[in-house]
């Protein structure tokens, strides 16, 4: 006999769960642990027999072979069902669920538990997968699993699929009338008369800026459906958050138990770390079950809910700084130039004191230049009415000052003085941005992404080493974050139960924290590292705010580079050029980056230390695993990008967003790249970024991947017009492979260089030399690609002539192996042969003797030497001498010592 147990008091989503099993395991029984919600008996109690169920006290133990337990990772939620996980016969138990819990008791042989919203759509993907179809009451039950558990799909913890999920139910033929009347099905005669009560008894307090309510129920007999109360209650209350709290005790003493209701619509609290002593749930919804409870449990279970709540950010936690400012007397056409170049959507306007004196939007600089006062100062176009607030002031009362003037963009003063500027996008963003499902529950209270904890994801030496620069960061009234790869590698892998491995390499950001002249905050950090480590050389960019810390073979920290860079942002004065740097704050220095995957920050300061700041989407492009650009013009101002865009989706196994791929097209087919190539030679930093970029590519383990994927772009013509990949080059490309790992099977040539040639050998020699030159490659590359054609050309006509070998080594000897394998994957295939049998066979053969032979045997020491070698070689080749004695033999016929 084969089970599957729901929970006690089994809800939607246990009993879903359970009947998909039932199609997966066919022959499995249901069995109801101990009760169900009353919305589930109501369901059972016209569609029971239509589904697999079975009485608990039908069961007969010794039948068991195999159970498996959905919706819970506990024992003491299986009621009378536990004891059954003991069975000495039992073969193997299963264990499903959504819930992330460190108390899991169940001894499960094998356990399956993903964060989903619900752990019914864990079944319909097996389903749908195996194209196995549920009736329409098994299709409704699980439809019903997955909407009621993610509160109609609307909850923080649901996903794309449980929505996939819950839609394929509906194409197999969900009723939507029996889903409407179970997600509404109103409150039993009893519910409604406690439901007056509740109003009456109810208590509202507010905690930083949120309505709480609370309520304890006492009555001598268990309630059913208190769930369905609690929702009718913070409905019709609107509050943010609400603890209902029923305490019975029956009559006779022999039951005394508190059943505590969670719900809370407040970002930041966890319902479901409150309760997990004695139940459990989600976030945002989750009951507790306590038995025997004392008599202040509830008022201490609500004041831990209060203690959850953070307070509201304020404009500090939002705003943008330093903050774009211009004269009175700018004229309408450079504040334009301006915006165009920072991509802002209005200006702060400041005297020669600093202070704010108006803002002026892109409308209104718009309407200037459409009535022709291009020339004309922003003064008279400015808005004077200025709404300003303080670091401090609450995002709610932020909100309520955007909607009530409709501004979009609110300075923030600080003793008089322009410290920052909350935008109606940085507002925007705390609703819109959402945390990946199984991440810490705890979102951010920036970016509403997930908590990480670094002490978990580095070995000790380097997070001593982040928490002494974080200190000293912190001291200096300074942010300190950890960018780019780094956070993107370590979301991609998850937050682990062991540290990562010593990296090689770390980016580091420093943001002033809103003070002005902080532009060497990052080199003045990097100053003080190298007073604590003088081991470290340290090299300092002034250009770009940038110092580099580098140790080699350390014994503490083993090769470790270290950049640390003040926060900036950057302009491109034209296509493929040097960006032109200034110091900005942490979000525009990540908006200046090129995919949102690497848009990504760790803080290491407090007061939120392990918060990832994600503006851009970038943990939703990782879930998506695509490659989404941060700009539209992102590979015109620098065309090594989409390089990168395919190196990172080569590596990381993703796909290019399609958006992504016609920016590229759209870049390469305007003709950008052609009147850029000029500019190579005299943007030294573009063209090393190139170089790295083909050689990161050519390197991979999918460099054949990668170089198709550019070749479907266009993207090789960024190296040249002309160039593309061909079925010829790419045939050449993979010969060139196979015989390098023949003849250079330790790897002492440069293969990336090789292959680079091979791709360049499709061009004429003069544009093969003209992109090497541009690309600064090594004098040895641009000597081949000179030589290539016309040594191919002369061996294509010579080598078939020779009849024996000493012929062919004589012409070969003289040319280097990277040169030959070169020729080798372009000959035809006479000649191909004869390379071949040279490289693997006639450039090993030596002759029988040597100098010092010649010396034993009475030759005196000279010039001859070599031509007496060189002859006993090739007749050695031909065949003709095989053996010592025959190469004795040949140099005594035709070398006798006495005329040596």
């Amino acid at each position: 006999m084969d089970l599957i147990l729901c929970h006690q008091t089994a809800d939607f989503d246990a009993l879903g769960a359970a009947v998909g099993l039932t199609r997966l395991q066919p022959g499995a029984k249901v069995v109801l642990t101990g009760g169900a919600h009353p919305g589930v008996k109501r369901f059972l109690a016209f569609h029971r027999d239509e589904l697999a169920l079975m009485e608990r006290r039908s069961v007969d133990p010794q039948r068991i072979r195999s159970v498996t337990v959905v919706d819970t990772q506990r024992r003491d939620r299986l009621g009378m069902a536990a004891p059954w996980l003991e069975l000495p016969h039992l073969h193997h138990i299963t264990v499903y669920d959504h819930h992330r819990a460190s108390d899991c008791d169940i001894p499960a042989t094998v356990r399956h538990v993903e964060a989903v919203g619900a752990t019914t759509t864990l079944m319909v993907e097996q389903l749908r997968d195996r194209a196995i179809r549920p009736t329409v009451s098994e299709a409704t039950v699980m439809a019903l699993g997955i909407h009621v558990d993610t509160l109609s799909l609307t909850a923080a913890q649901t996903t794309p699929r449980d929505i996939r999920a819950w839609a394929w139910l509906l194409e197999q033929g969900a009723d939507l009338t029996v889903l409407r009347d179970y997600l509404d099905p109103g409150l039993t005669p009893q519910l409604q008369k406690l439901l007056a009560v509740a109003l009456d008894q109810l208590q509202t307090t507010t905690v930083q800026g949120y309505a709480i309510a609370s309520l304890l129920l006492e009555t001598p007999d268990f309630i059913p459906g208190l769930s369905s109360l609690a929702e009718r209650l913070i409905d019709l209350t609107e509050s943010h958050a609400l603890l209902l709290g029923h305490r019975y005790q029956r009559r006779n003493g022999t039951e005394n138990r508190l059943t505590v209701i969670g719900r809370s619509r407040i970002p930041h609290t966890n319902l479901h770390s409150l309760f997990q002593p004695w139940g459990g749930g989600h976030s945002q919804a989750a009951a507790a079950a306590i038995h025997n409870p004392d008599p202040d449990c509830f008022d201490r279970l609500l004041q831990a809910f209060l203690d959850q709540i953070p307070p509201p950010l304020t404009a500090r936690d939002l705003m943008s700084s330093p903050v774009r400012t211009i004269r009175p007397g700018t004229t309408i056409n450079d504040a334009q130039r301006i915006l165009f170049r920072y991509g802002h959507s209005g200006l702060s306007v400041v005297n020669p004191q600093d202070q704010l004196v108006g803002i002026i939007s892109r409308r209104d600089l718009d309407l200037a230049l459409h009535h022709g006062f291009d020339h004309a100062p922003v003064k008279a176009y400015m808005s004077r009415t200025l709404h300003t607030i303080a670091p401090d002031t609450a995002l709610p009362e932020i909100e309520h000052l955007m909607v009530t003037y409709d501004v979009g963009r609110l300075p923030v003063l600080a003793g008089g003085q322009l410290v920052g500027i909350v935008t109606r996008t940085d507002v925007l963003r705390q609703h819109l941005t959402t945390a990946l499902p199984g991440d810490d529950p705890r979102p951010d209270p920036v970016s509403r992404c997930p908590l990480l904890n670094p002490r978990w994801l580095f070995v000790p030496v380097i997070w001593d080493f982040l928490q002494r620069l974080a200190a000293a960061a912190t001291e200096r009234g300074w942010h300190l974050y950890i960018v780019g790869g780094v956070v993107r590698d370590l979301l991609i892998q998850g937050q682990r139960s062991h540290p990562l491995p010593l990296m090689q390499d770390l980016d580091l950001v420093v943001d002033g924290f809103h003070q002005a002249a902080q532009a060497e905050a990052g080199v003045e950090l990097a100053k003080a590292v190298q007073q604590w480590y003088p081991q470290a050389r340290l090299s300092v960019h002034g250009d770009f705010q940038t110092a580099a810390l580098l140790w080699h073979k350390d014994p503490v920290f083993g090769s470790l580079a270290v950049d640390i860079a003040t926060a900036r942002t950057e302009f491109y004065p034209y296509p493929a050029a040097n960006p032109e740097v200034e110091a900005s704050s942490i979000r525009q220095d990540l908006y200046r980056r090129d995919f949102t995957i690497n848009a990504m920050a760790l803080r290491l300061t407090p007061p939120r230390e392990g918060e990832v700041l994600d503006f851009f989407g970038g943990l939703l492009d990782l879930r998506s695993r695509q490659i989404r650009v941060l700009h539209a013009n992102s590979f015109i101002e620098d065309p090594t990008r989409i390089y990168r865009a395919v190196r990172f989706a080569v590596r990381l196994g993703f796909t290019i967003e399609p958006q992504t791929v016609d920016y590229i097209r759209y870049a390469i087919n305007s003709g950008v790249y052609n009147r850029s190539l000029s500019h190579y030679p005299k943007a030294p930093a573009l063209t090393t970024r190139l170089r790295t970029e083909l050689q990161s590519s050519l390197t991979s383990p999918q460099w054949q991947r990668a170089v198709q994927w550019l070749s479907e772009l266009g993207a090789l013509r960024c190296l040249h017009p002309d160039l593309s990949l061909t079925p010829t080059l790419a045939r050449q490309l993979r010969q060139l492979d196979r015989g390098l790992a023949r003849f250079d099977p330790n790897q002492t040539l440069t293969w990336w260089h090789l292959r680079l040639e091979v791709l360049l050998t499709q061009l004429p020699t003069a544009a093969a030399l003209q992109v090497a030159n541009q690309l600064q490659l090594p004098q040895d590359m641009s000597q081949r690609l000179e030589r290539l054609q016309a040594r191919r050309s002369h061996l294509e006509a010579t080598l078939p002539q020779g009849d024996r070998p000493s012929q062919i080594v004589a012409q070969l000897h003289s040319d280097d192996l990277p040169l030959l394998v070169l020729i080798l994957v372009q000959a035809s295939r006479p000649v191909r042969r004869i390379l071949w049998q040279y490289l693997t066979h006639w450039a090993q053969v030596k002759a029988p003797l040597n100098g010092n032979d010649l010396k034993t045997l009475g030759y005196a020491p000279g010039p001859r030497y070599r031509v007496i070698l060189d002859q006993l070689l090739s007749a050695t080749l031909d065949g003709v001498v095989q053996t010592r004695e025959q190469a004795i033999a040949y140099l005594q016929q035709h070398y006798p010592p006495e005329t040596a």
